[in-house]
């Protein structure tokens, strides 16, 4: 094993440079920083991320006034799927026309979408218009991080990062609380119109973000490589959605939408290393300081947002806590996410130092993970837990973001922030998909009957049992818990390959 010392590349310092194209306009006094560019980016950011999961508690009352209840998914993963699209393409757009200006483009798309939303008297309608507004929420997403990058000084980055993390987290907690509030009080159709007041107020904001010219480069947009990458992109999360909630991959659709998403890929690739403007700029997305990063970003959206779905599932089916305990049980990971992204964003600004910090902090998470496979732990114990994985989690998402700016430079900055995005969401997709595999099998391998009463014991809790003889409910009850045990293991092991990736990383010192 080769031995770690202060020569190793995460404590490689290396000398960082301003953008070479800042401004004079850009330049703002450190007291005004914050409360200019942070409330500016801080709306985008929670309108593009709320409306991933707004639409959760609201799902039962679309159904009941649209109908077609076995195509209510589509609600939310036609969002996904536009989401994933759209991060790399605005953050191509920002480097050539500007950020700021393809951020009203954004928002306008997501107000229009929502309008379109609220009007749906369909399945198939709403899921179009929140196709639509996906392709806005992307950008908005995008774009607040990429403006990081452009508006704040390098060693500052980490610390605004750190600060749209928090933001990213509290959002995705805050849409089924809020959406089901609406949907009560004003109708579900109220959780779209939400938007436009949103929208309004954070285009105003919006202007208070410094100018920056565009490039002014000679540029011819990339369909051919949009169109293979839509093509890749539709069909692989399709397919996963469909492992997803049917628990096995050997299915004949799964096989035709995988196999036309790995050819599309192919042939993405190749359109992508001959285009004079490609979408995917192969050449940056080469080299170690950014796929490197990019690589850990998709380790580390499969890890969470693993963890952000199947620990309910854990607590409903064999801890038995209620809808309202969960929740309780689950506050733990927002507050911890928030509280480390937003410690490690000033460490970062303190000491130019960056992906030593995930280096580090990841070691203990895959201790606590392997912890929770094979040691029960009180609810208070299982919440403790979750709370320190999640603060030590929070290391990754600010220096992933700082890393792969500071390597891309600033004619590249939205691009290399896209692939960020990017590589999150595919991550959480095929991270989710594959431990979903896991859980669905390992429960039918351990124990059939524990298959058969699976879906009532999410519904209802181990009460469903009550009518079983005890020998057979503890049989189910041991066989659960030891395929969540499988489930943490995995989740363990994408931590673990996060952070080999985070010691390889070329790490720079701002």
């Amino acid at each position: 094993m080769e031995e770690l010392s202060l020569s190793h590349p995460a404590f490689e310092d290396i000398q960082s440079v301003a953008p070479r194209d800042a401004s004079p306009d850009s330049q703002i006094r450190p007291e005004n920083l914050f409360f200019r560019i942070f409330p500016s980016l801080m709306l985008p950011m929670f309108l593009g991320v709320v409306d991933q999961t707004i639409v959760a508690t609201a799902l039962p009352a679309i159904s009941a006034d649209l109908g077609d209840v076995e195509r209510i998914s589509w609600v939310v993963v036609s969002y996904l799927i536009a989401v994933t699209v759209a991060a790399p393409v605005y953050g191509r757009l920002g480097d050539v026309f500007g950020r700021r200006r393809m951020m009203f483009v954004a928002l306008a798309v997501v107000v229009v979408a929502s309008l379109l939303c609220a009007a749906a008297t369909s399945i198939e309608s709403l899921s179009a218009a929140r196709v639509l507004q996906g392709l806005g929420g992307g950008g908005l997403m995008a774009l607040a991080q990429s403006l990081i990058g452009e508006a704040v000084p390098p060693r500052e980055r980490a610390r605004y990062q750190g600060y749209l993390a928090t933001v990213f987290v509290t959002s995705n907690a805050f849409g089924p609380l809020v959406g089901g509030y609406l949907t009560e009080a004003f109708g579900w159709r109220s959780i779209f119109i939400i938007n436009v007041p949103i929208g309004l107020l954070a285009a105003a904001l919006m202007r208070r973000i410094p100018v920056k010219p565009a490039s002014g480069e000679p540029f011819r947009f990339d369909f051919a490589g949009l169109g293979w990458f839509i093509l890749f992109i539709v069909p692989a999360l399709l397919s996963l959605e469909r492992i997803q909630s049917a628990g096995t991959p050997f299915t004949v659709a799964v096989g035709v939408l995988l196999a036309v998403s790995l050819v599309s890929l192919w042939l993405l690739l190749r359109r992508e290393g001959r285009a004079p403007h490609p979408l995917l700029p192969l050449n940056l997305l080469r080299r170690p300081d950014i796929w490197r990063p990019d690589a850990l970003a998709a380790c580390h959206g499969a890890a969470l947002v693993s963890l952000i779905t199947f620990v309910p599932i854990y607590l409903r089916v064999v801890r038995g806590t209620s809808a309202s305990e969960t929740g309780l049980l689950l506050l733990p990971i927002a507050i911890g996410i928030g509280t480390g992204s937003m410690l490690t964003g000033r460490l970062v600004s303190r000491t130019g130092r960056t992906t030593i910090f995930p280096s580090i902090a990841l070691i203990p998470v895959v201790g606590l993970l392997v912890m929770m496979a094979f040691v029960p732990l009180s609810l208070t114990g299982v919440a403790a837990t979750l709370a320190a994985c999640a603060f030590l989690m929070g290391s990754v998402m600010g220096v992933v973001q700082v890393t792969v700016q500071s390597a891309a430079g600033p004619a590249m900055l939205g691009a290399a922030t896209g692939s960020v995005a990017f590589a999150r969401s595919v991550g959480a997709a095929f991270g989710t998909a594959l431990v979903s595999m896991l859980l669905f099998a390992s429960v039918s391998a351990i124990s059939p009957e524990a298959s058969a009463h699976f879906a009532a014991l999410v519904e209802h809790g181990p009460a469903v049992l009550d009518g079983l003889a005890p020998a057979a409910r503890t049989a189910v009850m041991t066989a659960l818990a030891q395929s969540f045990g499988l489930v943490f293991l995995l989740i363990a092991g994408y931590v673990a390959l996060g952070e080999a990736l985070s010691w390889s990383i070329p790490s720079k010192h701002l």
